[in-house]
């Protein structure tokens, strides 16, 4: 499973992005996209995964406790959808991604970095590293998603 793969963090206003190393070994932030609207949002990440050379994208799928699906999970699977139907050539997987935010927050806590406008921007980034860096651990989980036709 070599080739660069990306994360995402898909949230109501911004999408956090992670890369791997062509290894896909290590992930490490790459951007905090704002949204616009989801056809918009995922012709940016078309644009990312293009400019990274990507051949697959892996998205964090916040399902509830129970394993059902919540307003966010609903959206970050659309995303997924929207993704695939503009990248119909690189695999797109949905990942579960339970406290990845609440873990990020902590390691920014755990870093000391401080001022609400500096975390903003960065807890995206690092909630997609560690979606991408726990499916690198673990590429095979997930469920491919696919654009309907």
């Amino acid at each position: 499973m070599r080739g660069r793969t990306l994360g995402l963090d898909v949230g109501s206003k911004t999408i956090g992005v992670a890369v791997s190393d062509p290894l896909a070994m290590f992930a490490q932030p790459v951007e905090t996209v704002q949204r616009t609207g989801r056809k918009a949002d995922a012709a940016r990440i078309q644009a990312i995964a293009t400019e990274r050379a990507a051949t697959r994208i892996v998205v964090g799928h916040p399902v509830k406790q129970d394993g059902t699906e919540g307003e966010s999970a609903v959206e970050a699977r659309r995303m997924a959808v929207a993704i695939a139907g503009v990248l119909p050539d690189t695999e797109v997987v949905l990942v579960d991604e339970r406290y990845t935010t609440a873990q990020a927050e902590r390691a920014l806590d755990s870093s000391n970095m401080r001022g609400r406008k500096n975390r903003k921007k960065v807890v995206d980034q690092v909630a997609a590293i560690l979606i991408l860096q726990q499916w690198l651990d673990r590429p095979a989980g997930g469920e491919t998603v696919t654009c309907p036709p």
